[in-house]
């Protein structure tokens, strides 16, 4: 399976392009969160999302109340059992994002280089000479010149769909823009952003904070993701909030950098984050479009060297109305892939795209073959020098086991652990086989009743490039002599075999506790 993997530097040989590309049990190794909404929320095109790759699924709460989202996860867990395909929940805040209210939802078609007042009055009907906005300081905030973008849901940098305001003057609490082109803006709600404005209101709103504590305590959810994240302090009040919700406490906070403010703090946040995602849509308005790649970039080396999960939005915006990305779009992918990225998120080409299944089984497909090229060994040694000597423990056992299995070309990685923090770190160094990292749980118990952890640690494996993980029988558990561990390795090893990725006569890398120590061992399989 390993000898397809080259390098780039090496000559590719024209011959394997044109070979059809394989499909395998696990279609990549990076990851694709799927954002579910009108057109991807039954349960037979929800379990066409997890059999074509989507692990994770995102709910935006900018749109969509608690009961619409209710009905959609309750047909994502059907649809789980089904196809027996685990996916982890994604609760996506609303944050300070300033929006037009179009109350009529009739479309609203603006002229280049005509007049349009932002009105705070919501009472006042959407024109294309006014937009009643929901926020009453972006008098304050902006001045003549400033940039404003307005466009529908998230921009998708099309001139026709989203329009580039500059602001004229500042009358009281209204705002009067020029309008730089022509668009229609179609729907009942568009963002506005406005471009390198600090815009006075809280990360966490009132709305969010309710969201959290009523839907996302009753459906545990695995990751929050904190919209316009500005300060590491964001993340530190989200987590304060999140541990006094009781099941929430182990969920993680992915931060969401979305505009110049939140850049300036990256460094921080990433400390104090679980995860970053980067949110190509806004920022490539915040900064110039000739800046994206470079944050881009910077951004996902910080995360990888910090062992954290990356993800990467707004990659194949064409596919939400047609079969094909663009080739530009299937490049960009590749080059976040070569770059370590973890994940890629789909927004509205699964929200309301016409091909959410095709969508996710294309980008999987492009990861796939960016993955077969990627350079693990120039990455390991990067990695390895950022991490300096001496090495901790955890992170010289995860490297080893990495080096091993490279070494004698495994077809997995088997990793035993209870936090997940050891098969983590193995996918830090990017292997270039699957990690199937063995979840074992807890018993944990507060007087009153007993409870096993452990399907948390699982599914939050489930955006990490490379892992994938499988919940042990509490009954074996993982620190203990062998003699009990071997069955739940052969369950693991045949839980490979069913996957297609492991054969017999294939030399597989375990890494495990006995007792104090931590082990890595090398198996070559019989018949």
């Amino acid at each position: 399976m390993h000898s397809s993997h080259l390098l780039l530097e090496e000559p590719i040989r024209m011959a394997s392009i044109l070979e059809p590309s394989k499909s395998s049990f696990f279609p990549a190794l990076t990851k694709i969160v799927g954002t579910l909404g009108p057109k991807s929320r039954s349960v037979e095109t929800l379990s066409g999302c997890l059999k074509s790759g989507m692990s994770v699924a995102r709910f935006d709460f900018s749109w969509g109340d608690a009961e619409y989202h209710q009905e959609t996860l309750d047909n994502l867990k059907i649809a789980v059992k089904s196809t027996k395909k685990l996916c982890a929940v994604m609760l996506d805040t609303v944050g300070p994002e300033l929006q037009v209210i179009n109350k009529s939802e009739k479309a609203i078609t603006l002229k280049a280089d005509g007049l349009v007042t932002l009105t705070p009055n919501q009472d006042r009907e959407a024109s294309s000479e006014v937009l009643p906005i929901n926020f009453d300081g972006l008098a304050k905030a902006v001045k003549k010149g400033d940039t404003i973008f307005v466009g529908q849901y998230l921009f998708t940098g099309s001139e026709t769909t989203s329009v580039w305001l500059e602001v004229d003057e500042v009358k009281g609490d209204d705002v009067i823009c020029l309008s730089r082109n022509a668009a229609t803006l179609a729907g009942s709600m568009f963002t506005l952003h406005a471009s390198q404005v600090h815009i006075d209101m809280p990360t966490l709103t009132e709305k969010d904070k309710e969201v959290i504590s009523t839907w996302g305590v009753q459906n545990k959810i695995d990751f929050l993701s904190l919209s316009y994240c500005r300060h590491a302090e964001d993340v530190r009040q989200t987590r304060e909030m999140l541990k006094k919700l009781g099941d929430l406490s182990q969920t993680q906070i992915f931060a969401k950098i979305e505009n110049v403010e939140g850049l300036n703090h990256f460094d921080e946040i990433l400390q104090e984050a679980d995860g970053i995602i980067l949110s190509r849509g806004n920022l490539g308005i915040d900064l110039p479009p000739e800046k994206v790649f470079l944050f881009q970039k910077a951004a996902l080396y910080k995360c990888n060297m910090a062992g954290k999960p990356a993800v990467l939005t707004r990659v194949v915006d064409s596919m939400t109305d047609n079969l094909r990305p663009t080739r530009a779009e299937a490049t960009d992918v590749a080059n976040a892939v070569l770059d370590g990225l973890d994940a890629i998120l789909l927004g509205a080409e699964t929200l309301r795209g016409l091909y959410p299944v095709e969508t996710i089984s294309t980008v999987g497909r492009i990861c796939a073959e960016a993955e077969k090229v990627f350079n693990q060994d120039l990455y390991f040694k990067k990695t390895v020098k950022y991490v300096g000597e001496p090495m901790s423990h955890l992170e010289s056992i995860a490297s080893s086991a990495v080096r091993a299995a490279i070494k004698v070309k495994a077809s997995v990685i088997i990793c035993f652990t209870s936090s997940g923090r050891a098969a983590r770190l193995i996918a830090k160094y990017r292997p270039t086989m699957p990690v199937i990292s063995v979840v074992i749980p807890r018993v944990k118990t507060n007087q009153l009743k007993w409870s096993f952890s452990g399907a948390f640690e699982a599914r939050q494996s489930l955006i990490v490039r490379g892992l994938f993980p499988m919940l042990a029988d509490p009954r074996h558990p993982a620190e203990s002599t062998s003699a009990t561990n071997e069955s739940v390795l052969k369950v693991a090893l045949d839980h490979g075999k069913q996957a297609g990725v492991i054969k017999s006569h294939d030399r597989v890398v375990v890494c495990q506790k006995v007792g104090d120590a931590s082990v890595v061992k090398i198996i070559e399989l019989e018949d």
